[in-house]
């Protein structure tokens, strides 16, 4: 699924700037951290709050459910009872520990991270009767941070890459990107594993089809099979990346497993919801949600990842994910909420100009309009070019954020013709 070695990219569609990886990697498998300063910036953007200038992601062909009937105090003591793959022996894995062992403080911060998403996570995996050690993924693929973005376009907790991510039916448009998505793609990666666990009947192939490509590994299979050589993990020519990935997550096993043999004291992750799910058919600013919710927006913005604009639009299948303490909040303060939810427009370019002339006839600053709308300060923009502009914007806009799911189509593809600040490769 993911590509070769990922490096720090620039996410320009709904990220302006990057931070280094909390947690790095070797050059084969370096873990993305995006900035999340870059996220708030967009999502706190205030209409007229930028001054002007002049102003001053086998062992069975069936997967058999798991019973975790009992309950456990905390999230590892049940991550362990769902274990369940075949354990991998081999120099690699070894090679692993050490290099986790060796970096506590780092490893700690990517469990850490895991905080929100692991019961989800875990529930969803006992759900459906696979192997907890899947919940350790995210390590291997993001380090657990879901604004990662490798150099192949790998987005989410998950790394889906566009193809893929479309595959699986995971939004990826203008407003929001599902491979960012907590719940949503979770879930499509689940799928994901099941289909090629069945394929091959095997964990270790599945998970190396997840990071090579399925088809990859049915051919490096069928090589061995015509040279008369063993068709397992270990046997099988690949890529170095997906050499190391399953010694990767068996590292991380052992690790979780016995943690006292290494002195490595886990953070205390409670075996209960982190997060719920809140049905927004209205579309509302980003920064409001956050404030209506009684949270910081570097907080409301990592169980809700998936916007690319400071406006959420709204749809009858819309959710916003929030603490389960924070979801009364939310709700209380928003029935007494009489303001207006949405304080952007959308406004359609009607020549071929650059931002600054757009800003000029709105009287906004530039930088806001850019920070708004991931673009450069200097971006040429195309007759048609769709904008997110403050409802304050004193010329007459093309047509109000829409919050009919139909309507998200038209504006969701700016023109072919736009300018907008190209994404760096890696």
């Amino acid at each position: 699924m993911k590509a070769l070695a990922l490096h720090i990219s620039t996410f320009c569609a709904a990220f302006c700037t990057a931070l280094c990886p909390a947690f790095s990697s070797t050059a084969a498998a370096a873990e993305q951290a995006f900035s999340l300063q870059a996220a708030t910036a967009i999502a706190s953007v205030q209409p007229g709050s930028v001054q002007l200038t002049s102003d001053v992601m086998r062992e069975s062909s069936t997967i058999t459910p798991l019973d975790h009937t009992a309950q456990t105090e905390d999230i590892w003591e049940r991550v362990r009872k769902g274990f369940a793959m075949r354990d991998l022996e081999s120099p690699l894995v070894d090679d692993r520990m050490h290099y986790y062992l060796a970096r506590p403080q780092q490893l700690k911060l990517m469990l850490e991270r895991g905080r929100k998403y692991m019961y989800h996570i875990v529930t969803e995996l006992e759900k459906r009767g696979m192997p907890t050690e899947l919940a350790l993924l995210p390590i291997v693929e993001s380090a657990y941070n879901p604004l990662a973005l490798s150099s192949a376009k790998a987005a989410g907790l998950w790394q889906f890459i566009p193809s893929t991510g479309k595959d699986f039916q995971l939004t990826q448009n203008w407003w929001v990107d599902e491979r960012r998505d907590i719940v949503a793609s979770t879930d499509a990666a689940l799928k994901y594993l099941q289909a090629i666990y069945e394929m091959h009947g095997d964990w270790q192939l599945a998970l190396a089809s997840y990071n090579w490509g399925e088809n990859a590994v049915a051919r490096a299979i069928a090589n061995n099979k015509s040279a008369g050589k063993p068709t397992d993990y270990m046997s099988l020519s690949m890529p170095t990346e997906t050499r190391y990935y399953v010694p990767k997550l068996q590292a991380l096993k052992n690790i979780i497993a016995h943690p006292e043999l290494y002195q490595l004291a886990l953070p205390n992750i409670p075996d209960r919801p982190y997060f719920t799910s809140i049905e927004k058919r209205q579309g509302m600013d980003v920064a409001l949600a956050a404030k209506l919710a009684e949270m910081p927006l570097s907080e409301f913005l990592m169980l809700n990842p998936g916007y690319n604009r400071p406006v959420m639009p709204g749809s009858d299948n819309a959710n916003i994910v929030l603490p389960v303490d924070n979801a009364r909040k939310f709700q209380d303060n928003l029935s007494r909420h009489d303001a207006p939810l949405v304080t952007w427009k959308t406004y359609s370019v009607p020549r071929t100009e650059r931002i600054e002339q757009v800003a000029k006839r709105l009287k906004l600053a530039v930088q806001e309009i850019a920070t708004a709308n991931g673009l450069r300060a200097r971006a040429l923009l195309a007759a048609g070019y769709t904008l997110l502009v403050p409802t304050s914007a004193q010329e007459a806009v093309a047509e109000v954020v829409n919050t009919a799911s139909s309507k998200l189509r038209r504006v969701s593809a700016p023109a072919k013709k736009s300018r907008p600040y190209p994404r760096r490769r890696g």
